[in-house]
């Protein structure tokens, strides 16, 4: 039987250190058993990698992720999570059931859309002095709505008691707000979940502080 390259090679994964997106397909990753490569795109130096005519064409966005996966190219890290799910073995990252595969997503879209691109490196730099008071009010009224939500479909994690993309989501969005001095202890459902969470592996090997491209003073 005649198998195509493309499904034989590793994925590789285009990214960057501490992007809260690229973290969350670590994560996918380390969840399913798969090992993949990393290409560090570096968001700051030589004024932004992601900004190059090469990088362009994996992702005409300038964002990172970019993943090359099984002959195709994926970015948008909500997209590349799902792909993975539906494509390789090993637990769930959505559950079964719809009511909560629907809970799942919700959570997921309140992170990925409407908390982090908020206080992302692009809007911040355009952002300029109040950096730091911008990411704080648009980290803290995500949360404010986030916490209800958790509160009602929590179990052990953000939906029930199995992993899923919810969960992959929060905890770099939690990274993130502590980078910000958000104080999370206002939202114990979130505050419970990530510390539940960060104990796990697949969670703590994909941290930025011990990534191939994290700089040597960052590191754990």
């Amino acid at each position: 039987m005649h198998v195509s390259l493309a499904l034989l090679s590793k994925p590789v994964l285009h990214g960057y250190f501490r992007s809260s997106c690229s973290w969350r397909v670590r994560i996918a990753f380390a969840l399913k058993g798969i090992e993949y490569d990393q290409v560090a795109v570096n968001l700051v130096k030589d004024g932004g990698q992601q900004l190059t005519e090469q990088y362009k064409k994996l992702n005409p966005m300038l964002q990172v992720p970019a993943v090359e996966m099984d002959g195709i190219t994926l970015s948008q890290s909500l997209a590349v999570i799902q792909y993975i799910d539906e494509t390789r073995p090993g637990p769930r990252l959505l559950p079964a059931d719809p009511k909560q595969r629907a809970q799942v997503r919700m959570i997921s879209d309140i992170i990925a859309s409407g908390i982090q691109p908020l206080q992302n490196l692009y809007v911040i730099q355009k952002v300029g002095a109040e950096k730091m008071q911008w990411a704080q009010h648009f980290i803290d009224r995500g949360f404010q709505a986030l916490e209800p939500i958790l509160k009602e479909t929590a179990g052990k994690y953000c939906v029930g008691d199995e992993i899923s993309m919810a969960d992959i989501c929060l905890v770099p969005q939690v990274y993130n707000a502590e980078r910000f001095k958000v104080d999370v202890g206002q939202y114990p459902t979130i505050q419970r979940l990530n510390q539940t969470l960060v104990e796990i592996e697949a969670f703590t090997v994909t941290n930025p502080s011990g990534q191939p491209d994290t700089p040597v003073e960052l590191r754990a």
